[in-house]
C-alpha cells in the first residue's frame, strides 16, 4: 500500500484527531512525506463525501458538510437545533479572535456573554484554554473540532475574510475602555 492509504487506513479507523507526528511515528516516514500525502489526501476529497479536517494540528476523516441532511435521514436523527444569534454572534467572536476573554466578547457584543458561553461550552463548540494575563486573569475561550464539523471547515483558513470595512467598530484586545494597553510591562 501506498503512504497515502496507510494515513487513510490510520485516520479512518481514530475515534480521535491524530498529529502529523503520531502519524510519522506509527508509519515510519518523515514528517514531510506525511504533509505531503494528507495534502494529496485532502484535494481527492473536496468532492466527495468525506473531507479531511485539520484542527490544531491534529487530522481527522470526517463526513462533508453538503451530506449532513442525507446522514441525518439515514440515521434517523432529529433535526439538529438552530443557534441562536446571540450565540452565533459570540461563535464569530471566539473564531475570529481567538483566544478571547468574556470581557472582550461582552465589549464588543455591548451586553453580558455568560448564558450563552455556557451554552456554547455545553454543546463543545468553543473550550476554555486558559487564562489572560489581564486584571482578574480572565478564562480564555477557543473554537473546538466540534466547532469545525458543525460549519463544515476544515481549517481556521476557511473562515470567510472578515470585513472591518463595513463600519465595524471592533475594539483591539489588548486595549482596555480608555485606549490604554490592559496589561502595561513596567520598567
Amino acid at each position: 500500500m501506498d503512504l497515502k492509504s496507510r494515513i487513510e487506513a490510520l485516520l479512518f479507523v481514530s475515534s480521535t484527531s491524530v498529529s502529523i507526528p503520531q502519524l510519522a511515528n506509527s508509519l515510519g516516514a518523515s514528517p514531510h512525506k506525511i504533509e505531503s500525502a494528507v495534502e494529496e489526501l485532502s484535494n481527492e476529497y473536496k468532492d466527495r463525501g468525506i473531507r479531511l479536517q485539520q484542527f490544531n494540528r491534529g487530522l481527522q476523516i470526517t463526513s462533508a458538510p453538503e451530506a449532513a441532511k442525507d446522514i441525518q435521514q439515514f440515521l434517523e436523527l432529529e433535526e439538529t437545533s438552530r443557534l441562536s444569534r446571540a450565540a452565533l454572534e459570540v461563535l464569530s467572536i471566539v473564531a475570529y479572535q481567538q483566544p478571547v476573554t468574556r470581557p472582550h466578547i461582552d465589549s464588543i457584543r455591548g451586553v453580558n456573554s455568560d448564558s450563552v458561553l455556557r451554552n456554547l461550552l455545553r454543546h463543545g463548540l468553543i473550550a476554555e484554554v486558559g487564562r489572560s494575563d489581564g486584571p482578574g486573569r480572565p478564562i480564555l475561550y477557543a473554537t473546538t473540532s466540534e466547532f469545525m464539523s458543525h460549519f463544515g471547515l476544515g481549517s481556521l483558513e476557511d473562515l470567510p475574510p472578515l470585513n472591518l470595512d463595513a463600519g465595524s467598530d471592533i475594539p483591539d484586545p489588548m486595549m482596555d475602555r480608555t485606549g490604554s494597553p490592559e496589561n502595561p510591562t513596567t520598567s
